[in-house]
């Protein structure tokens, strides 16, 4: 089932500003934040360099960017969540998907190496493996997209055949190729299987309520007369 959504839905779905779920992703780890620390001091110091250089009445527009510079470790995954988001927008047109889960399985990928010396002073290569769940869905038309995520506890109770639900994004109005797809929603199991989150979740959640109501309020009835869905 795919059911095309208006763009104040989909907007409402995927600001443009980053939410608290996607800043807490593009937070990062530990590493990460020191990557940030060492940006903002390194543009700060270069800020103060080009400040012996500068006239008097230009300083003052330069503070105000060292202090933009010197907070970057704390706004850049708001940056970059942000720019995910606008990766999405860009879409003129999406859809609500529902399909089922064709295949789940588990793979080992690389997803990083380090350099190290064994014990007779050699420089060996160490590869970091992570186990990775690899969930494909779709429809009665066939397999629609594989999406691979870092395996977690919860991941263990997704079936083969169950209902996947999802945004698909696309530049063509009658969505006939999929572009792009947000985060999975299992129903059943009340779980988002996801990398990024790009959707607001409670949004989401909030359409197919909309939906289940219009088809107990009138089986018969196309569910595309609900406000949030646009007409074909």
């Amino acid at each position: 089932m795919l059911i095309p959504l208006t763009r104040e839905s989909f907007e409402e779905l995927i600001p443009i500003i980053a939410t608290g779920p996607q800043y807490v992703y593009c937070w990062g780890k530990f590493s990460d934040l020191l990557k940030r620390l060492l940006i903002s001091v390194v543009g700060v110091l270069i800020l103060l360099i080009i400040a012996n250089y500068l006239a008097e009445n230009l300083k003052p527009f330069l503070f105000i960017i060292g202090i933009f510079m010197g907070f970057y470790w704390l706004w850049g995954p708001i940056f970059d969540a942000s720019r995910r988001n606008a990766e999405c927008r860009r879409y003129k047109y999406s859809g609500l998907w529902q399909g089922k889960v064709f295949d789940v399985f588990v793979t080992e990928e690389l997803v990083g190496t380090q350099e190290t010396v064994n014990n007779k002073g050699e420089l060996v290569l160490l590869e970091n493996l992570e186990r990775r769940l690899n969930l494909e869905v779709g429809d009665k038309s066939g397999p629609l997209t594989i999406l691979q995520v870092a395996l977690q506890k919860e991941h263990k109770g997704i079936a083969v055949g169950e209902a996947a639900q999802m945004v698909v994004m696309s530049n063509l109005q009658d969505l006939s190729r999929i572009s792009k797809v947000s985060d999975i929603y299992l129903p059943r199991l009340d779980l988002w299987v996801s990398d990024y989150p790009y959707l607001r979740r409670d949004i989401f959640l909030a359409i197919g309520d909309e939906l289940r109501a219009a088809r107990r309020r009138n089986p018969a009835r196309s569910p595309r007369n609900s406000d949030r869905l646009r007409s074909p």
